[in-house]
């Protein structure tokens, strides 16, 4: 029997009702295929496809993902968003989407020479610059300026939901601008979505680049009657859009800085930027003109400072956990009800499965303790809570030792479900892993001190900020990074061990209400911009 459709997800968080006869792939799926040329195979397969999006201006390369989408379809063939609006893809829209990519085409040198000439004069005013000082009384602006949608959970939404939901207890009411809705950010909070422009958006790093013109002039408006504090901006690749704010109002530039995206390009995301000189210009212009530069920890800083960032203005501020969403009261018990782990001993990793989570160190560690200890086959269980890049090795790595079937791999939860999910567990795991370029691991896990405030045994590795923020036997049991082989020995001590358990937890819990909260978190900031100014 043919395929009856062809459902293509831009992102896995999707819910849908499929009939036995439809193929669903995902999008990193489709652009595997398109690289090993065997998407040629899926030629005119399918009656009807569709691709799946959270909002329509989402899509990135929407010429080539029409035409993909008309090849592989005999029929109907059309882009459908959360919302159920539905974009049919038909050969009147494919030329109107060429017609538009050509004019991008043509015009990508003229926008570049436009971003250098913004970008030399905003160098020049930040020598000569000159603030009053900080007034708390006026509103305080987030930017959240990503070009990534629909994006439900991670470390991402803990920090900019953390920060925001926090800022109104120093400032005045606080605005958010915003390219997409953020959960768990507090739902009194004045919000504005502004969607990007369909220019170039065939072009992945030119996108965000003629994003800064319509960004700023949609915001600069807003905020024509209203009087700003701050500007504090969470840095997202090739936008200077807080810069020229905070340049025509006059008031400092808070920047948030988590890493160089030129380094991210080529060490997780596997190729250099094709413009990478005029990203490596904006990451400058926005270290250079900030006035607070907030980073996650010390490695960050000691980067920095080796570009030439003033020590001065450098916050290090490891990440936070809001205590009362975080909590050892939470109850967890529908959760193992749902997976038949009423009465085991569950092992909780949650997190987006990134290059540096090390969860397929977890799976492989997992799957030794259940080989070498069958007595635990019984007792013990794996939940894995979240997706990402990594996802296909810990699922290789645990049919390749059978514990599959002693495992459970949730998927994506959205972020309001987090803390029930690892209520569930017993003991919860961060096997982060060092940089495979010999750098300092300059992460902050979000998860690290989610894990802390919910009060649970903490397995984790002993890596830069995390075996500073943790204390072995005191509020973890910490163990060697990347080595299998200590990992597995350090949840067989805590699986044995239930008193040591509670006795980690609780104190973990004592250290991130003392230390780690987001209100913390957030006052940092806050004094830090007040003591520049001062």
């Amino acid at each position: 029997m043919k395929s009856n459709k062809l459902i293509i997800l831009f992102n896995n968080t999707q819910k849908l009702e499929t009939e036995h006869q439809d193929t669903v792939l995902s999008f990193a799926e489709i652009v595997t295929k398109i690289k090993n040329r065997s998407i040629l195979k899926l030629f005119f397969k399918y009656k009807t496809s569709v691709m799946k999006v959270y909002k329509f201006e989402s899509i990135p390369w929407p010429l080539i993902n029409a035409i993909i989408l008309r090849f592989v379809s005999r029929g109907k063939c059309y882009v459908e968003d959360d919302a159920g609006q539905r974009y049919p893809i038909t050969l009147a829209m494919i030329c109107k989407l060429a017609a538009n990519a050509i004019k991008d085409f043509l015009n990508r040198k003229k926008l570049i020479k436009e971003t250098i000439a913004d970008i030399s004069e905003l160098l020049a005013h930040s020598k000569q610059k000159q603030l009053e000082k900080v007034d708390l009384s006026r509103k305080s602006i987030y930017l959240r300026t990503d070009m990534w949608f629909g994006v439900t959970a991670g470390g991402s939404v803990g920090h900019i939901a953390g920060v925001l939901n926090n800022l109104d207890r120093f400032t005045s009411k606080s605005i958010f601008f915003t390219t997409d809705n953020i959960p768990t950010v507090r739902e009194d909070i004045e919000t504005q979505l502004v969607l990007p422009k369909r220019r170039f958006r065939d072009f992945k790093e030119l996108a965000p680049i003629y994003y800064n013109y319509p960004f700023h002039d949609h915001v600069r408006n807003a905020l024509n009657h209203v009087e700003v504090a701050f500007i504090y901006q969470r840095f997202s690749s090739n936008n200077y859009a807080g810069v020229k704010l905070a340049k025509a109002l006059n008031v400092p530039f808070v920047l948030e800085y988590n890493g160089s995206e030129v380094w991210i390009s080529k060490n997780w995301g596997g190729s250099k930027l094709n413009y990478e000189d005029i990203a490596l210009q904006i990451e400058e212009l926005n270290l250079n003109y900030a006035d607070v530069v907030v980073v996650v920890s010390k490695p960050m800083r000691d980067e920095l400072i080796e570009r030439g960032i003033a020590p001065g203005k450098i916050l290090v501020n490891p990440n936070g956990v809001d205590p009362d969403q975080y909590s050892p009261s939470i109850d967890g018990a529908l959760i193992r009800k749902k997976y038949g782990y009423e009465n085991k001993i569950v092992l909780g990793f949650i997190g987006t499965f990134g290059m540096w989570h090390g969860a397929e160190i977890l799976a492989e560690a997992f799957g030794k303790l259940m080989l070498e200890h069958p007595g635990l086959q019984q007792v013990v269980r794996l939940l894995m809570i979240g997706d990402g890049v990594t996802m296909d090795q810990v699922k290789d790595s645990l049919n390749r030792s059978d514990t599959m079937k002693y495992s459970t791999l949730t998927g994506i939860v959205p972020q309001r479900k987090g803390p029930e999910y690892l209520a569930a567990c017993d003991i919860l795991v961060s096997p982060h892993v060092p940089n495979k370029d010999g750098t300092p691991f300059f992460g902050s896990p979000t998860k690290l001190f989610e894990y802390m405030a919910m009060g649970k045994g903490i397995v984790a590795s002993d890596l830069d900020q995390i075996g500073e923020v943790l204390e072995h036997g005191k509020t973890a049991f910490m163990v060697k990074p990347g080595d299998v082989e200590s990992l597995k020995d350090g949840l067989i001590k805590l699986i044995e061990d239930s008193g040591l358990r509670n006795e980690l937890g609780a104190n973990a819990r004592q250290q991130a209400l003392d230390n780690h909260t987001w209100l913390n978190h957030t006052q940092k900031i806050v004094n830090k911009v007040i003591d520049v100014h001062s």
